[in-house]
């Protein structure tokens, strides 16, 4: 049975995980049309990433537009292997906005 709806489309993008007045640097490593999977470095303050979590994400394209998502924690997986310097976090994005659909869109 197949678990995601879209297609993930590998890439390597700079993004900032905000919360409240804070924002944390984030890598994004591949993106669908309703999901992303991103890495983080361990932190304290990272370990809110619960499943069913809210988190603003937000990252510029290589023309200068930012593009801002509101997502929800999937999964977690804090310290992963094989050395435990990242963690990473499977993320369901809400309500897409346009621009970010057809910018995944060009990527195919």
């Amino acid at each position: 049975m197949e678990r995601r709806r879209s297609r993930r489309i590998k890439i390597k993008l700079k993004a900032e995980r905000i919360s409240g007045d804070e924002k944390f640097g984030v890598y994004i490593e591949n993106i669908s049309e309703t999901g992303i999977y991103m890495m983080t470095t361990p932190l304290k303050k990272h370990k809110k990433y619960i499943p069913g979590t809210d988190i603003d994400l937000k990252f510029q394209l290589n023309t200068g537009e930012i593009i801002n998502l509101y997502c929800k924690v999937v999964w977690a997986e804090l310290k992963s292997p094989p050395n435990g310097m990242t963690d990473s976090i499977g993320l369901e994005i809400i309500d897409p906005p346009s621009r970010y659909l057809e910018f995944v869109r060009e990527l195919n």
